[in-house]
């Protein structure tokens, strides 16, 4: 073997030998998080499936969600970084669409320029779709992202290294990268809050009741009942991500 082949092996095998506590903690990650990230006694991970739903024609776009999500969540306060925002759709009478979020619409919509010239407008919430079958998961080389058995896809900011492959796979823009902590971040459903038994954030604030949370099945909960009760699509369908996040009366122009 020529000193330049040598030299290879061994480096990979010093690599593989570094790697392999790393691999095994990541393996355990899952069972970790059974319990909830927050070390909530008597909280059952394996006894839930969580989701929520979204009711296109209950938004009005306060942003209210938007804020109590950041607040809550420690997002930055600015304009470039959301776990959950709102977009607004606006349908000329051409059949023109426009989409806009200004600030993610912590600040809400100012009024269309043209309303006269406006065939129909609506809002659209968008997060993390905490996908059964998610991509961001499968290509995280160091297991940082990962699903919990109660079906809320986290990242664990002491393995991940900032790669931001997750952020590139993620087909809903739900990710993003915090400057300060330099990880990856998303919405966690205010992971925090289910293993204490209380809603997401931004579900508990909605004050007209566009947001549900719940199980998914199994159990006769208001989100089981919110997808019994309407017509609900997942965004992106054709990609199998699985989505949990389902909405009633949604636009075919949603993207």
């Amino acid at each position: 073997m020529n000193p330049d082949r040598r030299r290879f092996v061994e480096d990979a095998l010093k690599a593989c030998a570094a790697g392999c506590p790393l691999l095994l903690a990541v393996i355990r990650l899952p069972a970790a998080a059974a319990q909830g990230p927050a070390g909530e006694s008597g909280y059952d991970a394996t006894e839930h499936l969580y989701g929520m739903g979204i009711d296109i024609q209950k938004c009005i776009g306060c942003g209210r969600c938007v804020a109590a999500c950041k607040a809550e969540n420690d997002v930055p306060m600015d304009g470039h970084h959301f776990n959950t925002w709102v977009e607004r759709y606006v349908i000329d009478e051409n059949g023109d669409v426009t989409v806009d979020s200004p600030n993610g619409g912590f600040d809400g919509f100012p009024p269309p320029k043209t309303e006269s010239q406006i065939r129909r407008s609506f809002f659209v919430p968008k997060l993390c779709n905490h996908c059964a079958n998610p991509p961001c998961v499968q290509v995280c080389p160091v297991g940082a992202t990962f699903s919990t058995p109660d079906g809320v896809v986290l990242v664990d900011d002491t393995y991940c290294i900032g790669c931001r492959y997750c952020i590139q796979a993620c087909p809903y823009g739900a990710r993003w990268f915090h400057p300060a902590k330099q990880v990856a971040a998303k919405c966690t459903l205010c992971y925090h809050r289910l293993v204490k038994g209380l809603v997401p954030a931004c579900v508990e604030v909605c004050p007209t009741g566009a947001r549900t949370f719940g199980e998914v099945e199994h159990r006769p909960t208001p989100l089981a009942r919110f997808i019994r009760m309407n017509d609900v699509q997942v965004l992106k369908p054709h990609l199998n991500t699985k989505p949990k996040v389902y909405y009633a009366n949604l636009d075919g122009e949603v993207r």
